[in-house]
């Protein structure tokens, strides 16, 4: 589905709600009041060098036009917090003209140990590619990960962050993600939009400890026990855990937004998830 067929949908059903009720509240104050959201996280085979480690889940920054007020709440929660591992799971920034501002922004947002990225739909829409990408994430400090993984090391033990390319508008590979991995080897996925995992045969590729996303922004316009609108890709999947997939999965509502500058009953999160 096209952006613009996206957005006549979000805002036909959006639309009434917002003008309801909550106006104050949906635009003023709730788009900035980021919750932090706390996790255990059990990782089978986790050495215990590595129980503990804070790993922060940060997506769908949309940075648009310069660095808006929930971007910079979100670097004061992270630099509060000082999580050891920071991932950044799509859509942290809308065009290309925002390149300057990712970087600046990505620089802050970094974790003490590592810092990864994947790219969402919106990157790819706007035609950042990977190698633009790579260089932009890359003089920060930031690693991209694209179809493929990287090692986060403590006290000599070794946790695998895979990341896959967004499967709304990129090409995902999970089989080229994962290459080299076996079945006891510690392993987080990351992946823009959830709604793919569902496609994914359980028996083909080692599962991971959990598979972190974002995209939905958790319907980022709803009403207790209803969601009008997730864009697509999203799938049957709109906010939190869902233990029904290849292995745990969890999405994030994300930090900013889309379309309305405004969020109801669903304020922006930063889940820290804890290795035990």
């Amino acid at each position: 589905m096209s952006r613009v067929l996206s957005r006549r949908r979000f805002l036909g059903a959006a639309a009434g709600i917002v003008a309801a009720a909550g106006l104050g509240d949906g635009f003023l104050r709730e788009p900035t009041d980021i919750e932090v959201t706390r996790h255990d996280l059990p990782v089978p085979g986790l050495e215990p060098r590595l129980a503990g480690l804070r790993l922060a889940c940060v997506t769908d920054v949309h940075l648009s036009h310069g660095v808006s007020a929930a971007a910079r709440a979100a670097l004061a929660i992270l630099a509060r917090e000082r999580p050891d591992v920071v991932v950044l799971v799509g859509d942290i920034c809308n065009q290309r003209s925002d390149l300057s501002d990712l970087a600046v922004w990505s620089r802050d947002a970094r974790g003490t140990l590592a810092t990864f990225a994947t790219l969402g739909n919106w990157e790819h829409d706007a035609w950042i590619d990977r190698v633009t990408a790579e260089r932009v994430y890359g003089g920060v400090g930031v690693e991209l990960l694209y179809n493929s993984s990287a090692r986060v090391l403590r006290g000599g033990a070794e946790l695998t962050i895979v990341g896959i390319d967004d499967p709304v508008v990129g090409k995902p590979d999970v089989a080229a993600a994962v290459r080299g991995l076996d079945a006891a080897d510690p392993a987080i996925w990351i992946v823009h939009a959830p709604g793919y995992i569902d496609g994914l045969p359980r028996e083909r590729f080692p599962e991971p400890a959990a598979i972190l996303t974002g995209h939905t922004h958790g319907g980022q316009i709803r009403l207790p026990f209803f969601t009008p609108y997730t864009p697509t890709g999203s799938g049957r999947f709109v906010a939190g855990w869902y233990r029904d997939t290849l292995a745990p999965l969890y999405v994030s509502r994300g930090i900013g937004t889309v379309v309305l500058p405004a969020r109801f009953c669903c304020p922006p999160e930063i889940p820290i998830f804890t290795l035990r």
